[in-house]
């Protein structure tokens, strides 16, 4: 059941989209696999919306929309059902919950970057938070607040982005250092009603356990993530750009006399399906790019091109390279993308294209991604 009493702006900032109930499955498939007795542990959705997540017998439901509260309410009366801001005054006394009591937390909790550009102009802090949970992102709010709860598992959906990005991931403090990954399926955005189409991204339904040994970064890297899709990928398959450029503006360090050309401030795969490349004059939000460099930022400008062939589940990832066998073709990349932008002809003299310039790229690109080239 969708949240159809929502206005479109009011489902931004609640973060409010029906989950498929084959995504609950999911869930619930994770638990009762790692999990002996479900029935000992009160079930916990902290964001409950209409209340597709709450199962078993001792499901407790919260919300801060009063509406939602009402019609789960009315579709599952057995559970319990508080109205309030679940990120404010964090305690399981506020779900009449003692220490002993053993909790699962399930769910979907908003995750609404206030500081996106996506949809900023709408976008609003739209509840107050304990000061430990208080994030630029709702969600990693909500993960803060798991690990206050002292919740024995948590198995809810976020972007995987809270994983895969460092800064993200050091964001996630506490709940980093008390729990760790022991199942997970990347999704797609595009599963969800009313979300991006053009621009999907991936999403993580993920199982975590209370662990006082916790996981770091290299955790992460080495994690073999599953995808919808039936393909596995971790961090440590690729080598990334970020280790042979600068992704964002470098004036500080970087002198106009040396520099050849400007080029746009890079994030990730997603980010470039968006951003520009090159651009003609300079502004806070551009790179000064020299002459040592300038191949890279051609493989940049090239890789937007194939875009289409990365899996969505790559989207939030560091754009990818081989970097040998990039080297071996480099003056394709910069022959086949200076003719895009003649003004930086000058500085370069490789003369008429290879006639298998195309076939060259297309097969640098598959053996880059191997099993991930989407056709």
């Amino acid at each position: 059941m969708d949240q159809l009493h929502l206005k479109s702006c009011d489902r931004i900032n609640y973060g409010s989209y029906y989950t498929p109930k084959w995504v609950v499955d999911i869930v619930y498939k994770f638990l009762n696999d790692r999990i002996k007795n479900i029935n000992d542990y009160f079930i916990l959705d902290t964001s409950c919306g209409y209340g597709s997540f709450l199962r078993g017998e001792k499901a407790i439901g919260a919300d801060i929309d009063k509406k939602a509260i009402s019609v789960a309410i009315k579709n599952f009366p057995q559970y319990t059902y508080f109205h309030h801001n679940s990120l404010l005054n964090i305690a399981r006394e506020k779900y009449n919950l003692s220490e002993q009591d053993k909790i699962i937390i399930v769910g979907n909790p908003p995750y609404n970057d206030i500081t996106s550009i996506i949809r900023n102009n709408i976008k609003q802090n739209i509840c107050s938070r304990d000061h430990d949970v208080a994030s630029r992102d709702f969600g990693i709010s909500f993960l803060l607040s798991y690990s206050k709860l002292r919740a024995d598992y948590v198995c809810v959906l976020h972007p995987l982005s809270y994983l895969i990005k460092k800064t993200n991931f050091d964001s996630l403090g506490n709940f980093k250092n008390n729990y760790r990954l022991k199942d997970a399926l990347i999704i797609s955005s595009c599963v969800f009603t009313e979300t991006s189409k053009s621009t999907c991204f991936p999403i993580i339904i993920a199982l975590y356990e209370n662990d006082l040994s916790g996981m770091d970064y290299n955790f992460i890297y080495h994690y073999e993530f599953k995808t919808a899709d039936k393909k596995i990928f971790s961090l440590n398959q690729f080598d990334y750009i970020s280790n042979y450029l600068t992704k964002y503006p470098n004036q500080k360090y970087v002198r106009q006399d040396d520099t050849i050309a400007y080029f746009w401030t890079m994030r990730d795969i997603n980010a470039l399906k968006r951003s520009r490349t090159f651009v003609f004059e300079e502004s806070y939000n551009t790179i000064r790019v020299t002459k040592d460099f300038f191949a890279y930022y051609c493989y940049v400008d090239i890789f937007k091109e194939y875009i289409s062939h990365i899996p969505y589940y790559l989207g939030n990832c560091d754009i990818v390279i081989d970097d040998k066998s990039f080297n071996d073709v480099k003056e394709i990349f910069i022959n086949k993308c200076i003719r895009k932008y003649p003004g930086l002809q000058k500085y370069f003299n490789f003369g008429d294209l290879p006639i298998e310039t195309d076939r060259i790229l297309d097969e640098y690109f598959k053996k880059l991604l191997r099993e991930h080239y989407v056709d």
